[in-house]
């Protein structure tokens, strides 16, 4: 009788509960390990590994332990997955599709304990995409009635959780939806307004605040973590003097409420630093010319170094040109880092609007900009992203910036975050229908210099074949046919003029993944990938193990 491999599968949408005892992945694994017992006489068995994802929505395939179940199923390891219900593996009739595919070509199957079909006659699977069908419907509904409950309570006045901002804390009474003032914060808060009425400058609010000795709230988390306590930085001198909540509202988007907490700072106050602010901010976003045409830095406020500090927009004057530059904000305050970015703007802008292009037009190639709908309706979304990465690539940064969140920039990467309203708009689709990896995308990014100035490189880099590398794939796979063929390992060593230890070390080369082996060939592996580092390292069996070790060979 062949061996009927099993693995279970449970996940709970919500953290609540989790940290007891018996919870509700426990009960759920326990039914489908009492069903596979019950299926003992057909050959099934159970594996010992468990795959629970707690605390993540069924509408996103986007979860650890989901991702590792179904790379035991490519690699051939599981026969079987056992789920207490449908609506546990996936609520997203989209994702549920890509699912079924990928489990045929791996002669997988799966069986629901608590409801009964068979998927291999049309009815079964009508029957199954109906329960799908009803699954998605409900987590949407869920999702609305979430939202709506939220933004009516937030009318009332009621704060609906998050940390609370400096100044306040949560009611102690766990069942009041309200914030009561931190006397000590308080009084930080109203000194930091005082401070900009008198300065009336971001820059030089912070230097007279820290040395004023005024710090952020410091938090203590339940498992111990500590946040904040910090001197204040220019972002979060903005935000503290743009919270509405210290005049006694609430905000909800674009709307703001009263508040059922009491105020902080009186409306005189409030009305007089507002009002500086906005005269500083409209100059400061206005239109600027430099230098015949040139305008203000579009991605002011936009991107920060690996240290998190904020690149901020200047500019130098030489020959009656005008050159441009995104630094670290230590060489304006006069703190600079010995690894502070000094970046050419133009050449910036330019390799952040090709790179949301590319990551656009990757998505509507692949029709993955949106996770729920009908095809025509993936179609449609994947038409939106490549009309608008084409626009971006004609218009160049000014096209691209509405919708960038946030980005960093670090040796080697740039990563950038999209906003999910200003894109959904963009393509004029539903936020809530974008996939998640359409928010964020990463490309190669390094400084290299040509002659007497600075150079970017980024995205894809041209191939670049690694002879050592490559002679060495070829010898463990000349090596490893020797050994098939029944050849002893120092008749090998003997024929090739090469010790024991190292044909040893190289042979398992060949068993490196077949897209591995051909980005070596082809000069497109990891720049880190090196044979001494393939050679010191533990290579493991499962291809996706090796590409994620690696480096992804695509």
């Amino acid at each position: 009788m062949n061996k009927i491999r099993c693995a279970v599968y449970t996940r709970k949408s919500t953290e609540e509960g989790l940290d007891q005892e018996f919870n509700s992945l426990d009960a759920q694994y326990e039914a489908c390990t009492a069903y596979i017992a019950s299926q003992k006489h057909e050959g099934w068995k159970l594996l010992s590994q468990r795959y629970d994802d707690g605390g993540i929505s069924g509408g996103t395939l986007d979860r650890p332990q989901m991702q590792r179940l179904l790379s035991d199923i490519d690699t051939g390891r599981i026969d079987m997955i056992v789920v207490y219900k449908i609506d546990r593996l996936t609520r997203s009739l989209a994702d549920f599709a890509k699912l079924v595919e990928r489990m045929e070509v791996a002669g997988c199957s799966f069986v629901s304990v608590t409801q009964s079909f068979n998927t291999s006659s049309s009815m079964g699977r009508l029957t199954l995409n109906m329960l799908l069908s009803f699954a998605q419907f409900e987590r949407e509904v869920t999702a609305e009635r979430i939202r709506d409950k939220i933004a009516a309570s937030k009318k009332k006045g009621l704060w609906m959780g998050g940390l609370a901002p400096l100044g306040y804390d949560p009611h102690p009474d766990k069942t009041r939806r309200e914030l009561v003032v931190n006397e000590a914060e308080a009084e930080t808060v109203r000194k930091v307004f005082q401070l900009y009425l008198g300065e009336g400058c971001l820059n030089a609010t912070m230097q007279a605040a820290t040395k004023a000795g005024l710090r952020t709230k410091r938090r203590t988390f339940a498992d111990g973590r500590t946040q904040g306590g910090t001197a204040f930085g220019r972002g979060l001198l903005h935000a503290l003097l743009t919270n509405p909540v210290y005049r006694g509202l609430i905000r909800h988007k674009d709307k703001i409420w009263p508040g059922v907490h009491p105020a902080i700072i009186d409306d005189d106050l409030w009305d007089a630093v507002q009002t500086k602010l906005q005269a500083a901010s409209a100059k400061r976003r206005g239109v600027k010319k430099i230098n015949q045409g040139v305008t203000d830095a579009p991605l002011l406020g936009k991107l920060r170094d690996d240290a998190g500090e904020r690149l901020t927009p200047t500019h130098t004057k030489r020959h009656n040109r005008i050159f441009r530059y995104y630094v670290s904000n230590g060489y304006v305050t006069g703190k600079p880092r010995p690894d502070g970015w000094r970046l050419p703007a133009k050449q910036l802008e330019d390799v952040v609007a090709q790179s949301v292009a590319d990551h656009l037009l990757h998505h509507a190639k692949s029709l993955t900009v949106v996770q729920t709908g009908s095809a025509n309706q993936m179609r449609a979304a994947g038409k939106s992203a490549t009309s608008l990465a084409k626009q971006i690539q004609q218009k160049g940064i000014a096209c691209a910036a509405a919708a960038i969140d946030h980005g960093t920039i670090s040796k080697g990467q740039l990563d950038i975050a999209l906003d999910r309203d200003v894109l959904a708009e963009l393509l004029e689709c539903r936020s809530g229908d974008l996939t998640p990896t359409m928010l964020t995308n990463s490309t190669m990014f390094t400084m290299r210099r040509r002659g007497m100035g600075m150079k970017i490189v980024a995205g894809d880099r041209k191939p670049d074949p690694d002879q050592t590398l490559i002679r060495a794939l070829q010898n463990a796979h000349h090596w490893a046919d020797s050994l098939k063929s029944g050849k002893s390992v120092k008749q090998i060593a003997a024929d090739y003029n090469c010790s024991d230890s190292y044909m040893r070390r190289i042979v398992p080369l060949a068993t490196l993944s077949p897209d591995l082996q051909q980005a070596i060939l082809g000069g497109t592996q990891h720049k880190d990938l090196t044979l001494e580092k393939l050679i010191r390292a533990n290579i493991p069996l499962d291809w996706a193990a090796q590409e994620k070790q690696f480096g992804n060979a695509n």
